[in-house]
């Protein structure tokens, strides 16, 4: 029990233990105030009772004259109870003891002018003594009877209360260990269960058998267990993606490198290793769009949200982004163009280094996809709603309705386009999107003929 007590204190242990210590202690505190009060009521009632005896015995005394008083001979009264030498009488006329039982002592009990109920020691017992006046006024009669007699009958009384209760006590015990063993065996069930889970088990547990209160922790458990599927298997496809996407990059480096390794004059050999140097480039910028992707997915099988406290400034990223595609746009003669905005925008609920990685993948797109000497434009403004819309637009060709609608896949590209890419941009766009609440709409530029982007946030 000790135990048990010990573990409910700390909050170590199983439930089970914990519910056993708290609800046995709460059995045997109930029990002991009940027996207190037991006592204390028994010990008050069988006083009453026997002073209303005592009471009883010395009015009969008093309905007796003083001169049969005087002729009682009560020296060899015999005993009829066991408790009859405990309870005793003295009559006194003044200061002359007239007859006492044979049991009383020969001193006076009680003072004379201490009329009703008193609790003197007598030959250092304790004693219960009643006095009251006889018929002739200087009469006092006392009976009195030892406490230790009063004390017997009280125990004597309560002991049929006591002994089943002392053996009902360990048996309560007993059947409060089964119901709370019982009760939490649900509990042991679900800890097996989880524990026999393979790690990459994406089944809900079920919630038919689970009670109540551990049906939001089950719930949540399968919270975790989905999100923890959506992990594995985006590591595994981040592994598949990166293994099938890289192994053409790197055989054409491969190949560029054979060739530059066995050319035979210098242009034929720079022509080769400016090859080699265009597959580096392209397999180092879809290594970086990979691990974005990887990180967006893993954010968002995290269940993570924005936070309202991370909000970027949209104005200063966009420059320092356009800056550094600028030289792209420059070497075939595109044109970037920022239209000014009216007020400062709302800024963007999402970190400056995703802010700018969502800004130079819509712009790399719209340069990529785009034909020489096209035009891209930018332009950022607040919304009647309070929120803000960043808007990308281009004059290349644009996309069809089915194209746009598998925009967004991974690894989705126009068929005949000669461009180099991976067809991640538009993924990393949409999962940014998803992570932080902005809203892409696509649709045809009115102004320049080519893929116009909207973004819009809160």
């Amino acid at each position: 029990m000790s135990a048990l007590a010990s573990a409910a204190r700390n909050g170590r242990g199983s439930l089970q233990a914990r519910l056993l210590a708290t609800v046995l202690g709460v059995v045997s505190a109930v029990w002991l105030v009940v027996g207190v009060a037991t006592w204390l009521d028994t010990e008050h009632e069988v006083g009453e009772l026997l002073d209303a005896h005592m009471s009883q015995a010395a009015s009969l005394l008093v309905s007796l004259p003083l001169t049969e008083l005087t002729r009682l001979n009560l020296t060899e009264t015999p005993t009829l109870h066991e408790y009859q030498p405990k309870v005793v009488f003295q009559v006194w006329h003044g200061s002359e003891l007239v007859v006492r039982s044979g049991t009383a002592p020969s001193q006076a009990m009680a003072p004379a002018r201490a009329l009703g109920f008193s609790n003197p020691m007598i030959d250092g017992q304790p004693w219960r003594v009643f006095s009251t006046p006889g018929l002739d006024e200087h009469v006092v009669i006392h009976v009195g009877e030892q406490d230790t007699a009063r004390a017997d009958v009280v125990w004597a009384s309560l002991r049929s209360v006591i002994w089943p209760m002392a053996l009902a006590l360990p048996l309560l015990a007993l059947a409060v260990w089964g119901a709370v063993r019982w009760a939490v065996k649900p509990l042991r069930e679900l800890g097996q269960q989880v524990s026999h889970r393979q790690p990459d088990a994406a089944a809900p547990l079920p919630l038919a058998d689970v009670p109540l209160e551990a049906q939001p922790l089950v719930h949540e458990l399968n919270r975790l267990f989905d999100r923890t599927a959506s992990l594995i298997h985006a590591e595994r496809r981040f592994t598949a993606d990166a293994a099938h996407e890289l192994r053409t990059p790197i055989a054409a480096i491969r190949m560029q490198a054979q060739v530059a390794q066995g050319a035979l004059d210098d242009d034929e050999r720079n022509e080769a290793l400016a090859a080699t140097l265009q597959g580096c480039d392209r397999a180092t910028r879809l290594v970086t769009q990979l691990l974005q992707l990887a990180r967006l997915e893993a954010e968002t099988g995290l269940g993570s949200t924005a936070s309202a406290d991370t909000r970027t400034p949209v104005e200063a990223c966009l420059m320092q982004v356009i800056g550094d595609l600028l030289p792209v746009a420059r070497r075939r003669q595109q044109r970037l163009e920022v239209l000014p905005q009216a007020a400062p925008v709302r800024p963007c609920p999402a970190p400056e280094a995703l802010v700018a990685v969502l800004l130079r993948n819509l712009l790399d797109n719209a340069l990529r996809y785009s034909p020489d000497h096209a035009t891209v434009r930018v332009q950022t403004q607040s919304l009647a709603t309070g929120g803000a819309r960043l808007t990308v637009e281009d004059s290349g060709p644009g996309l069809s309705e089915p194209h746009l609608a598998r925009l967004g896949e991974r690894f989705f590209r126009v068929v005949g386009n000669q461009q180099p890419g991976s067809g991640l941009g538009w993924s990393i766009i949409t999962r940014l999107a998803a992570l932080y609440g902005l809203t892409v709409q696509l649709g045809r530029s009115e102004s320049l003929g080519g893929l116009r982007v909207d973004v819009e946030w809160v």
